[in-house]
């Protein structure tokens, strides 16, 4: 029975995640592969159910990208306060095509990636420091905080590294009506992703936008508008309170609406007590 180290490997194409699973048997023939998946969501559920050590996820693959899939999971991974019972979270290794910017942005964050096509010098250093890493399974709750930090940071990057003009006004439409109404960003208190659009909340009604919440961000104030989820970003003065459920998730009222509004892991940290 093989009881060294195990890897899942999500990568969309099939010739590439071969490659990767090929080299890693000849670099480190002690890693089991475990499953290899070609999309995020599937990367997700095959992470819960398996929990192996290591995860290579690529950057692009289809409806969710290797960032994404990353934070869904970290925020679906059994931790308990600042223990992480049984299974310390993957140490987590994004592959991606070459491009700079990206690059600069996983350097910048001490994250761990590859770069296609897979170079064995470059795979071999990203060996060795995977074997440290799980050499080290009592900093389980520390490489978990280290590792949502990261993310924290390269979601929130820029999709360029132009400047982008600050949005003022949005075309919205209400509801399955042909009509576009004008919405001053001043008045927004949310917005949220909901399968193909994205909810604009005013403390007056509801109204949709085609436009990703990704684009939305690089056109909003960070400081104004505040992400709480993967899919939810607010107006920061218009949060009236912060509650924790008994599992210690933590969810947000807005003044103006009566639903409330779930906060991730990865955004936690910015309503702790002062």
């Amino acid at each position: 029975m093989n009881t060294g180290p195990t890897a899942l490997i999500a990568e969309d194409e099939p010739l590439l995640a071969l490659a990767l699973q090929t080299e890693l048997a000849r670099a480190w023939p002690a890693l089991q592969v475990v499953a290899t998946v070609g999309d995020g969501v599937s990367a997700v559920r095959q992470a819960l159910a398996l929990q192996p050590d290591v995860l290579f996820f690529d950057i692009r693959m289809p409806g969710m990208s290797g960032l994404e899939a990353a934070a869904e999971l970290a925020e679906q991974w059994p931790v308990s306060g600042k223990a992480i019972p049984g299974k310390a979270f993957p140490a987590l290794v994004f592959v991606t095509a070459y491009d700079q910017y990206a690059v600069q942005a996983f350097e910048a964050q001490a994250a761990d990636y590859l770069l296609k096509p897979l170079q064995a010098a470059r795979l071999s250093k990203t060996i060795a420091k995977l074997q440290l890493t799980l050499a080290k399974p009592a900093q389980g709750a520390i490489n978990f905080e280290a590792t949502l930090n990261q993310l924290r940071a390269l979601l929130s990057a820029p999709s360029a590294s132009v400047s982008v003009t600050p949005l003022t006004v949005i075309q919205a439409s209400v509801g399955n009506s042909n009509s576009i109404r004008m919405v001053p960003v001043d008045d927004v208190v949310c917005f949220e992703a909901a399968d193909k659009y994205v909810r604009v909340l005013t403390t007056e009604r509801e109204y949709l936008i085609r436009t990703p919440l990704k684009e939305l961000l690089d056109q909003l104030d960070a400081q104004v508008f505040w992400q709480i989820h993967r899919g939810t970003v607010v107006r920061a003065l218009a949060i009236e309170s912060v509650t924790r459920d008994e599992a210690g998730k933590a969810s947000l009222a807005l003044r103006g609406l009566t639903e409330k509004f779930g906060v991730s892991r990865l955004y936690a940290h910015l309503f702790k007590a002062m």
